[in-house]
């Protein structure tokens, strides 16, 4: 292989796993900021109840995509072996990794002396800062100017405030 072609294969396999990365978070974080949204009633350990449903949906739908690229796009491609499994899996994984930090805030709530609808809210803000973060950032890598980064930030930011109005309406 020439040294044109490594690089090609390089910046290919680094651009799709930049793209995976950014894709999967925002995806993660809106379907996050989803997840507290839809958790309705907890039982006896509410913010146990909440870190594990963010956490377990994350692993859920992680799993879902890399079933849908191995046995979708990827098998029509090529075969599948270890390798191919392994890289689907790391270019997914921002989906778990999305779940984390609105799961982390729900944990360490009682620590800022807030109830449970105050952790909700917390889980909440944190899944949409982590929604216009994350797009921002692909914006960022991908050479965007300053008016495509405030677009993109302004309608990430938007569709989190969209999904934090239906906890608004769902709850009153």
């Amino acid at each position: 292989m020439s040294r044109t072609d490594r690089t090609a294969v390089r910046t290919g396999a680094e651009g799709r796993r930049a793209h995976a990365d950014y894709t999967g978070g925002v995806y993660g974080s809106m379907l996050a900021a989803s997840v507290v949204i839809g958790a309705g009633n907890l039982g006896s350990f509410p913010r146990l109840q909440l870190v594990l449903l963010l956490l377990l949906t994350g692993g859920v739908f992680w799993i879902g995509h890399v079933h849908a690229q191995l046995f979708g796009a990827r098998l029509a491609q090529q075969p599948l072996d270890r390798h191919t499994v392994l890289h689907v899996c790391r270019d997914e994984w921002p989906i778990v990794k999305a779940a984390v930090p609105p799961a982390v805030a729900v944990a360490i709530s009682p620590l800022l002396a807030l109830d449970v609808q105050g952790a909700v809210w917390l889980a909440l803000s944190v899944a949409v800062a982590g929604q216009v973060g994350w797009s921002v950032a692909a914006a960022r890598r991908a050479g965007a100017g300053r008016r495509l980064l405030t677009a993109t930030a302004l309608v990430n930011l938007l569709l989190g405030l969209l999904i934090l109005s239906f906890k608004i309406i769902l709850t009153h």
